[in-house]
């Protein structure tokens, strides 16, 4: 009787705080962070993350990416059982330490990803994700995780596939400072 009376008070409180999310005009940003080490070098790790075209491969609801150059990307994914696609600017880019991008156009996005040498063969690798829910479906799995839940998921996948293969696929080496602007890495 105790157990069933704790799940409808957890209901009530859920139902509550969504209730009042939904009331929040233009949404609430959300963030979620999730980090990996991968067994191989930063340059390894840091090269093959660069070929965003291959995304597909490990990240699972990810349909397609597209390079448009050098700082545009357009995406197209599933999100909570829609399909709906974005355009995103790469807004800095140092090679072996970090990748930053918004999106322009379609749902609000944005975040980092880091990479961090732990030894020769060792790389830390963390995914920082800022978000806004648009519909109560999105809301209610972003305060049940799921983003966190899959970003991590879409992470092992990426350290897995790496890992196995042992060497990147591709790399882009240039920089693209946080003002803006792509500059060639010497």
């Amino acid at each position: 009787m105790l157990n069933r009376i704790l799940g409808l008070v957890a209901v009530a409180v859920g139902g509550t705080l969504l209730a009042k999310q939904m009331q929040k005009p233009g949404g609430k940003r959300s963030q979620s962070s999730v980090s990996i080490e991968v067994d191989l070098p930063v340059r390894t790790v840091y090269d093959q993350f660069t070929q965003f075209e291959q995304f597909p491969q490990f990240m699972e609801s990810v349909h397609e990416v597209r390079q448009l150059d050098d700082k545009r990307l357009h995406w197209k994914a599933d999100v909570f059982g829609k399909v709906i696609e974005w355009d995103a600017d790469i807004t800095e880019q140092i090679p072996d330490k970090k990748i930053a991008w918004h999106s322009i156009s379609g749902t609000p996005n944005g975040g980092k990803v880091t990479f961090e040498e732990l030894s020769d063969s060792r790389t830390k690798v963390t995914l920082e994700l800022n978000y806004e829910p648009q519909d109560a479906v999105e809301t209610m799995g972003d305060m049940a995780g799921a983003v966190r839940m899959q970003a991590r998921s879409n992470l092992q996948r990426f350290k897995n596939l790496l890992e196995k293969r042992g060497s990147e696929t591709g790399a882009w080496r240039g920089t693209i400072p946080k003002e803006g602007g792509a500059a060639p890495m010497h």
